[in-house]
């Protein structure tokens, strides 16, 4: 490495010289703070929580997932409220994240819905909205991924309440769920 030119005296008489009428600025009477460091984030933990979820979360469908055919979606976890659900029916509750889950196969759709459930609970965000579709295109004219999503819905222990969308909402369509705080443990 090269060493830094030495100054001369003439060099530093000079400059003394520019800054004879300077005047230094008045102290600003400031704390000065340390920056805070940023609280790290456990990687290989959020990468193994969703590497579990998303395996964890099987095909099964409760007997009573869809309901007589045309029946509106509707569970409740015990313990939750009924009006908690009622509110949740009417619109009540803002839809705070939206997972769409069209044109996805269901080990796609499996992936996408562990990995949203995932970032709900990392900011804490209560309802939200998953719209499944209404199988229009599907062979049959069934709906393949409203059972699978309902299914995945009553397997997690997070999902306090969930509801058939209201029809501006996407209607059969979509489903509102409601999850629990990421704070508390029960509903």
């Amino acid at each position: 490495m090269k060493r830094p030119p030495r100054s001369r005296p003439a060099d530093d008489v000079a400059f003394q010289s520019l800054l004879a009428d300077v005047t230094p600025l008045p102290p600003d009477n400031r704390v000065r703070h340390a920056p805070v460091k940023p609280r790290p984030v456990p990687g290989q933990r959020l990468r193994d929580e969703h590497e579990t979820l998303a395996v964890g979360l099987s095909d099964w469908t409760p007997w009573d997932a869809g309901g007589e055919p045309g029946a509106p979606l509707l569970h409740v976890r015990p313990g939750v409220p009924a009006h908690t659900l009622r509110r949740l029916r009417r619109g009540q509750i803002a839809v705070e994240a939206e997972l769409d889950l069209h044109g996805m196969t269901v080990t796609e759709a499996r992936a996408a819905f562990a990995a949203f459930l995932l970032h709900c609970r990392s900011d804490d965000l209560r309802c939200v909205r998953i719209i499944h579709g209404k199988g229009l295109s599907s062979p049959g004219g069934e709906p393949v991924l409203k059972k699978r999503v309902v299914g995945w819905l009553a397997q997690r222990e997070e999902v306090l309440a969930y509801c058939q969308s209201k029809p501006s909402g996407g209607g059969s369509g979509a489903v509102i769920a409601l999850l629990r705080s990421a704070g508390r443990r029960e509903a």
